[in-house]
C-alpha cells in the first residue's frame, strides 16, 4: 500500500534553521534512491556497499561525530512521511548514500533472528565511529550475517 505524502507535516519544515531544512530535502532524496536499491537484485546491489566482511574504525573526529547526528535525525524527522516504505534497509541506504558525499566512513550491518513464531526475520542497520544512524534500536536482537565497510 502506497501512503500519501504528508504535505501539513512537511508544512512544518519551514520551522527548522536552514541547514537541518537542506539536510531534510537531501534525506528525502536519499530515501527515494534506497528504496530504489531496495527492489534491485542484492547480488546487483552488493558491490557497490563496500568491502564484504569487513569494518570501519569505532574512532571518529568531533565533526564526523556531529555529521552522523544531523544525518541520522534528518532520516529519522522525514521518513515517517514519505509515500513508500523506508523501514531498516532503506533507511541504511540512504544513511550510507548521504555519508559517502561526505566521504565519511561506515559500515551498513545485515542480521537475522528467528521471532516468537520461528519465522526468519531480517534487519539492517548503519554505523559510522561509535554512531548508529539507523537501525539501533533493533540491532542486539540479530545475528549479523554481513557487513559492509566503507572507508575514504
Amino acid at each position: 500500500m502506497i501512503k500519501a505524502l504528508r504535505l501539513d507535516k512537511l508544512g512544518k519544515l519551514r520551522s527548522y534553521p536552514a541547514d537541518m531544512r537542506r539536510l531534510m530535502v537531501e534525506a528525502l532524496i536519499a530515501l527515494a534512491w534506497g528504496r530504489v536499491l531496495k527492489q534491485l537484485p542484492f547480488a546487483r546491489v552488493s558491490p557497490s556497499l563496500g568491502e564484504y566482511m569487513k569494518e570501519t574504525s569505532y574512532e571518529s573526529e568531533r565533526e564526523h561525530h556531529r555529521q552522523t547526528v544531523q544525518i541520522s535525525r534528518a532520516l529519522h524527522l522525514v521518513s515517517p512521511h514519505v509515500p513508500w516504505e523506508a523501514e531498516c534497509l532503506v533507511m541504511a541506504f540512504a544513511a550510507r548514500r548521504m555519508l559517502n558525499r561526505r566521504h565519511l566512513p561506515s559500515t551498513l550491518y545485515l542480521g537475522m533472528r528467528r521471532d516468537e513464531q520461528g519465522k526468519t526475520a531480517a534487519h539492517a542497520w548503519l554505523r559510522s565511529g561509535r554512531f548508529y544512524l539507523t537501525g539501533a534500536k533493533e540491532l542486539e536482537q540479530y545475528t549479523v550475517v554481513g557487513q559492509f565497510a566503507k572507508g575514504f
